[in-house]
């Protein structure tokens, strides 16, 4: 265990005929699980955990009579889970978790009275719990479903299960209330619920909580996501002193915040985001000192925000926007010295802004003050925010000059001071802000000349000085090179600038003296060798970090294997144009044979090092790459970063090779490619798209680390023989930190973002940094492309109009208008299966897009116009403008094998 051996497990080891507990877990093995190991009658122990394994869950692993303890997680085994199982009368450990298993569980298995740890989570595993899964599992401790496709309700016979310690169903499809005879299991620790729809947004919603009071050794309990409704009760406060993680955020919770919360003393996370919470936050929330992340924006709280809340001085997220909080900020927030990220806009506030607040050096993430109406200057304090990544303090009614200070706090990438009061000049210390991404200045009484400063800032994207009363030449290098990238509308007393903003050109004072021919001959070859030396030192010195900086890469792939330029070159038969199979931003793709404990055709992914940010989107893939472990995303074997034989840098990927080409391929087959003739049927997009959709919240919600792709397209959706769909190309992607401890690290940045025209969300065209929301919108445009047959750049879009209108214009009545011809030709889906009868709806343009009937395709089975509607109406709500109105993965993920579950029923009925 915890070693580095690979390869397969050796066959000789099935002659251990005595062998009793066997422990491979925590290295490198690799293909399926010897059939062969049944032979060890005698296994009391199997640990297979944490490997490449892949293949099926051997059947004869029912014949291991004496097993107390199976553990095969954290692989890549797919198939069902075999009904053979169930003969292992002795186990106790039973774990299967983080694999690709699908099907039902055995209902066998759910009668072994022995087993204490029953862990199938995150997989594709469906079905329902049975009604008396307490009484035929009566030792059970840890009970964790998480992350599959199970429904129906929770069974209220859990209780009986009275050892139980925790409680994973989390991120699924069950239904109903939450029992309310759940307070009996005495040992109870965690009970996650979230991601489910459970609830009926009712007053009884929430009547399970009073029976928790008696669960005193409660540490986690999370029923955020799901459709409660009703007043949250005061006997919240009986729930155990060691609870740490409340969670409750998503649903549709009413009435006013218990004072009782602030008895939960050892809080660390409170989330209660996204409910129908009114009335004033209660000043015992100022006793819950051990908090670390607390959640309360997008609620109905009024009232002032309480001098209290300084109280918590380990906080170090507050949100507390888009409520109806009035009065002033309180400076005693001050007294929270690990306060990173500050949100409270969207409210009511007025006064000045603290001077205390700004004076919180550990803000690094944002502080947000936007939408209120404050008053008074912008404090010269501002300078002691000198890690902040983002300053929002637009829409209120700030006056006098930009204080100079600003330029003091040199990791700004945002910062937005529109609409407001500010006069006066920019300040010349805008020069030091290097990292600056975007700067939004419109709608103030600034004035004088545009400083030449902003133009040699190197990584500004997005500038708008629009309503203001600057004058002068405009620059034209930098920023001012890119007409779509800065907006300079209502200043009328400008001239000259790049050509398209057609302004009249700015007068040039003659010099009364002249200079002799020699002089400007003299000065002129002087400069010119000034500026070559300088360029030579520049291309020289960048040369040397660029040299250094690849060479680092390997540290980061330190755990896979390598590979030398020699056997590429070999594999790929000299890289050979007749085994290209791709070319990208960053480099060319070749087919080749290699022998990795085997020979297997694999994908070549060679870099243009010449290419500008070639080495950054090795390093990026490589990151995002070496340590996921998903069914749906593409596998990165091995690697090369070495030179090749004329002495030049050479890196390279070598990747699972995808039979079947990219999605692109299948939707805009090229007129003499041999996919001419390839049509996809509406089963297989659907489970495409939920292929896709599970590796998004994979990556979003689930991964140690968590990623953001930021450049998800059809070309970058490559499907194996079976179809199956995997996510690659992660030369632009994000990493976000798994730990608040680490968010200085872990946070993304917006720097050399390009992803692909159509496929982008609009946001990070005026430089927003790069989110998972981000990725969701790229999802929908491609939702609504492999169902429409459009591409987001297709010559129909002019105008003004785009996929996500064009879409929305015609449902639900006008759906046949939209949908692809060449599904229809599959003869999956008929014109009157489409049309229905829905031909008296083509008026009803208008639809809520986040608003599904998946309850009545869940019970009915729905019909195929309804399914297709439905999937059409995701789409629409994953492209959405703003990035706070799209869903999240997890949530399109179950909704759409509802869907798919409701169109195969109906076909089948």
């Amino acid at each position: 265990m915890d070693n580095r051996l690979e390869g397969e497990i050796p066959l000789n080891i099935t002659y251990c005929s005595e062998l009793r507990i066997l422990i491979l877990a925590r290295n490198s093995f690799m293909g399926k699980i010897l059939d062969e190991l049944s032979s060890l009658k005698k296994l009391v122990m199997l640990r297979l955990y944490r490997n490449n394994f892949t293949g099926q869950i051997p059947h004869s692993f029912g014949n291991f009579s004496y097993l107390k303890h199976l553990s095969i997680g954290e692989n890549n085994l797919a198939g069902n889970i075999p009904d053979k199982l169930g003969q292992l009368i002795s186990l106790n450990f039973f774990s299967v978790e983080v694999n690709n298993l699908t099907g039902t569980i055995p209902t066998t298995l759910y009668n072994i009275s022995s087993i204490i740890t029953f862990s199938v989570s995150a997989n594709q595993l469906n079905g329902s719990l049975p009604w008396n899964i307490g009484l035929t599992l009566p030792n059970l401790q840890y009970f964790t479903f998480g992350s599959n496709q199970f429904h129906g309700t929770i069974p209220v016979s859990l209780h009986n299960a009275s050892q139980l310690e925790t409680i994973d169903f989390s991120t699924n499809m069950f239904t109903g209330q939450v029992p309310n005879n759940l307070g009996r299991l005495k040992d109870l620790q965690e009970l996650t619920l979230e991601i489910n729809f459970l609830g009926s947004n009712t007053s009884q919603d929430l009547s399970f909580i009073t029976s928790l009071s008696n669960c005193s050794n409660l540490e986690i309990l999370s029923f955020a996501r799901n459709n409660f409704g009703g007043v949250l009760p005061a006997s919240i406060a009986n729930l155990s002193t060691k609870l740490g993680f409340l969670g409750m955020g998503y649903n549709q919770i009413s009435g006013r915040l218990p004072l009782e919360v602030g008895n939960l003393v050892n809080l660390y996370a409170l989330g209660m985001e996204e409910n129908l919470l009114s009335g004033s936050i209660p000043s015992s929330f100022g006793k819950l000192r051990e908090l670390q992340i607390l959640h309360l924006d997008r609620n109905l709280l009024s009232g002032q925000i309480p001098p209290s809340l300084g109280n918590i001085s380990q906080l170090f997220e507050l949100y507390l926007y888009q409520n109806r909080l009035e009065g002033n900020i309180t400076s005693s927030l001050a007294n929270c010295q690990k306060l990173q990220a500050l949100d409270i806009a969207e409210n009511l506030l007025t006064g000045f802004i603290p001077q205390e607040i700004l004076g919180l050096s550990s803000l690094s993430l944002f502080l947000n003050l936007s939408h209120n109406t404050l008053t008074g200057p912008l404090p010269l304090e501002v300078h002691k925010l000198r890690n902040i990544n983002a300053l929002d303090v637009s829409h209120n009614k700030l006056s006098g000059e930009i204080p100079e200070t600003l330029g003091d706090c040199l990791k700004l990438a945002l910062l937005n001071m529109q609409g407001n009061f500010f006069q006066g000049a920019i300040p010349s210390t805008f020069a030091s802000l290097r990292g600056l991404l975007h700067l939004d200045l419109s709608r103030n009484n600034l004035s004088g000349n545009i400083p030449e400063v902003l133009e040699k800032l190197p990584f500004l994207q997005y500038l708008n000085l629009s309503f203001n009363n600057f004058e002068g030449e405009v620059p034209t290098k930098g920023v001012f090179s890119n007409i779509s990238a800065f907006s300079l509308i209502e200043n009328n007393n400008l001239c000259g600038g790049i050509p398209e903003l057609q302004l009249p050109a700015c007068r040039i004072e003659r010099k009364k003296h002249k200079k002799s021919p020699t002089a400007i001959m003299l000065a002129t070859i002087i400069s010119s060798l000034v500026l070559f030396m300088t360029i030579a030192f520049i291309w020289i010195f960048y040369w040397r970090k660029s040299r250094k900086h690849v060479s680092s890469s390997p540290s980061i792939v330190g755990k896979l294997l390598r590979i030398s330029y020699k056997e590429l070159l070999q594999a790929t038969q000299g890289f050979s144009s007749d085994n290209l199979i791709g070319q990208g931003s960053f480099g060319s793709v070749y087919r080749g044979r290699i022998d990795l404990q085997g020979e297997r055709i694999v994908a070549v992914k060679v870099l243009n090092l010449q290419q500008h940010g070639a080495s950054k989107s090795f390093i990026a893939e490589c990151k995002a790459l070496h340590n996921i472990r998903h069914r749906n995303i593409v596998k990165i074997l091995t690697y090369c970063s070495s030179i090749d034989f004329k002495g030049n840098d050479f890196r390279a990927l070598v990747l699972d090779f995808m039979v079947n080409g990219s999605l692109e391929m299948w939707l805009h087959p090229k007129e003499d490619s041999d996919s001419q003739s390839r049509k996809l049927n509406l089963p297989q997009r659907l489970r495409i798209m939920i292929d896709v959709s599970s590796a998004l919240h994979y990556l979003h919600d689930l991964c140690e680390t968590r990623i953001i792709h930021c450049d998800l397209k059809p070309s970058n959706i490559l499907l194996d023989n079976e179809l199956t769909a995997h996510v690659g190309d992660f030369g632009l992607s994000r990493l976000l930190s798994s730990t608040t401890s680490n968010s200085s690290q872990g946070q993304t940045s917006s720097i050399g973002i390009k992803g692909t025209v159509g496929y982008m969300p609009p946001e990070y065209g005026i430089g927003s940094k790069a989110t998972t929301s981000g990725d969701v919108y790229s999802f929908g445009i491609i939702l609504l492309q492999i169902f429409t047959g459009r591409g987001p750049t297709d010559k129909l879009f002019t105008d003004g109009l785009n996929l996500h209108n064009f879409v929305r214009s015609k449902l639900p009545g006008q759906v046949m208008q939209i949908l692809d011809p060449m599904l229809i030709a599959t003869g999956e889906v008929g014109a009157a299966e489409i049309m229905g009868d829905n031909e008296s709806d083509e008026g009803q343009t208008e639809i809520q897009e986040t608003n599904i009937d998946l309850e009545n395709l869940r019970l009915e089975g729905g019909s195929v116009q309804k399914c297709i509607v439905s999937v059409l109406e995701i789409g629409l709500a994953c492209s959405a403008e703003l990035p706070g109105d799209r869903m999240n993965m997890g949530d399109v993920t179950r909704k759409l094998n509802i869907i798919t579950e409701a169109f195969l029923h109906a076909r089948t009925c």
